[in-house]
């Protein structure tokens, strides 16, 4: 088997556990826990790393550490200019999405990052249509970056 499928397949397959797991947890808490998000960041940092030495090949893991940068930068920024809006964890966890999606190129970081807003802007405007929601309302952002994430990796 490639070794460079192997890594991938690993990365997607445990980030899909973790995904789901963490999509549960902020549903039911309003929380993406440090003790689950930062040891996947940290593991998935050591794997862009062991892919560049055992493919020789260092652009996938230049564009994804950027794409960690940019992609939690943005939601850092989103935090700074509203701390009721945008949670410590979502910051966090958009640092793992985007080194993932940029891992796979940039093309799939910026469809992932969009999906997780328009998707998550959706399901806030049905709950509103539905009398289930107002403005003051807190939903759960994590679940749609992680579903943006995989819309970004599937169609990115």
């Amino acid at each position: 088997m490639d070794p460079r499928l192997a890594l991938v397949a690993l990365a997607h397959g445990a980030l899909l556990g973790v995904g789901g797991w963490l999509i549960v947890i902020d549903v039911r808490t309003h929380r993406l826990p440090n003790r689950i998000v930062l040891p996947t960041l940290a593991a998935l940092i050591a794997l862009v790393v062991i892919d560049a030495v055992v493919t020789g090949e260092s652009g996938a893991m230049v564009r994804a550490l950027l794409g960690m940068l940019v992609l939690g930068g943005f939601y850092a920024l989103l935090r700074l200019i509203s701390r009721s809006g945008m949670g410590g964890g979502d910051v966090k966890l958009a640092a793992v999405i985007g080194l993932v999606l940029a891992w796979h190129g940039w093309s799939e970081l910026v469809v992932g990052a969009a999906s997780a807003f328009v998707l998550g802007s959706l399901y806030a405007l049905a709950l509103v249509l539905l009398r289930r929601a107002d403005g003051t309302t807190r939903i759960a952002f994590g679940p749609w970056m992680i579903a943006g994430a995989v819309f970004g990796v599937f169609i990115g």
